[in-house]
């Protein structure tokens, strides 16, 4: 936090319940600059605050089997400039190295919302064990998260659907343009389809009003209808 910035109370409890458990280990990087947002917002302050841009991969076994799920999270640069806000670097950009502490305060404090990422096979829901081979990098003022989620067992399944999303939609994520989600190693008879969500805007949050989230929680499960669904086939 910037000396001589203390901001109210107020402001830091409801920035507070914005952020939840994912963002609150940044709080005191981006208080002083998300005040001066708070204050000159008003009631146009609502949901979502931060925006990713995702590529996903699903790693294959030599036996067909699907190891994990490979993320690469582009955030947007209001939120990278508050994440990095503080931090010491040696010239115009961050090394990995210099990002490594974000990086490990980004994969714990996910850890509380599923890392935001689903996978069923054959209707099962299928758990991860924790992140591996996980680290920032920073480029035109963009911060990209990069993280692998082992699954606990291999999943050998014919139907496996992938969701990602955030269930306070706090965060919004959009899948990339081009080649959004990559079977690495597949069966060549895998065959995949990408869903994106439809049916709401910022407006449309903004009419909901900042009040209305502030009352949503992990297990209200509101977001999930702005879910990210991936659905692959195979043999």
């Amino acid at each position: 936090m910037q000396q001589g910035i203390i901001p109210s109370a107020a402001i830091v409890r409801r920035l507070a319940r914005c952020l939840g458990s994912v963002l609150r280990n940044f709080v005191r990087r981006i208080v002083p600059a998300a005040c001066l947002i708070l204050s000159g917002a008003g009631a146009a302050f609502a949901h979502p605050h931060v925006w990713v841009t995702m590529k996903c991969e699903l790693v294959y076994a030599a036996d067909g089997s699907v190891t994990g799920v490979r993320h690469a999270w582009t955030f947007d640069d209001m939120y990278s400039a508050f994440a990095t806000q503080g931090l010491k670097h040696k010239s115009d950009a961050f090394t990995r190295a210099e990002l490594a502490p974000l990086a490990e305060v980004n994969v714990e404090s996910l850890k509380e919302y599923g890392y935001f990422t689903i996978v069923k096979a054959s209707g099962k829901k299928r758990p991860f064990n924790e992140p591996v081979d996980y680290w920032l990098d920073y480029s035109d003022s963009r911060l990209t998260l990069h993280f692998t989620l082992p699954f606990k067992s291999p999943v050998a399944a014919r139907d496996l659907a992938l969701e990602i999303y955030d269930p306070t939609w706090f965060v919004e994520f959009s899948f990339v343009e081009s080649n959004p989600v990559v079977l690495v190693d597949a069966p060549d008879a895998c065959r995949l389809k990408v869903q994106r969500p439809t049916g709401f805007s910022s407006a449309q949050g903004q009419q909901l009003g900042e009040d209305f989230f502030n009352t949503l929680t992990a297990s209200s499960n509101w977001g999930a209808q702005f879910a990210n669904k991936v659905l692959v086939q195979c043999p």
